[in-house]
């Protein structure tokens, strides 16, 4: 196992600061960000950095995705599931569109 640190930036008021992470690499997952690394021009740590901070937003969408179907899901039926005046206006622009195309 090789060890990798990682910058991570924390960013406080308006100045930032580095902290350091130590992540244990498979060699071969080492190797390849060690290639990627050449291959781009970018530090390898540049690169960690990325894909870390890639995966935090993409989970952070995906929850944020669940806590919206999680609520259509329980509103489904209520009175909160579907304004009727936009329900209305949706199905006129709808058929408007539907009009305009022949």
């Amino acid at each position: 196992m090789i060890y990798v640190i990682i910058s991570v930036e924390i960013y406080a008021m308006s100045k930032s600061a580095m902290q350091n992470l130590h992540v244990p690499l498979p060699a071969d997952l080492n190797k390849e960000l060690r290639a990627e690394a050449r291959r781009s021009g970018q530090p390898a740590t540049q690169l960690a950095r990325d894909a870390i901070q890639n995966l935090l937003e993409a989970r952070k969408r995906e929850a944020l995705h669940d806590e919206i179907g999680a609520y259509a899901k329980a509103a489904a039926g209520t009175p909160q599931d579907l304004d009727s005046e936009l329900e209305n206006a949706s199905i006129e622009h709808l058929l408007a569109m539907e009009r305009s195309k022949r």
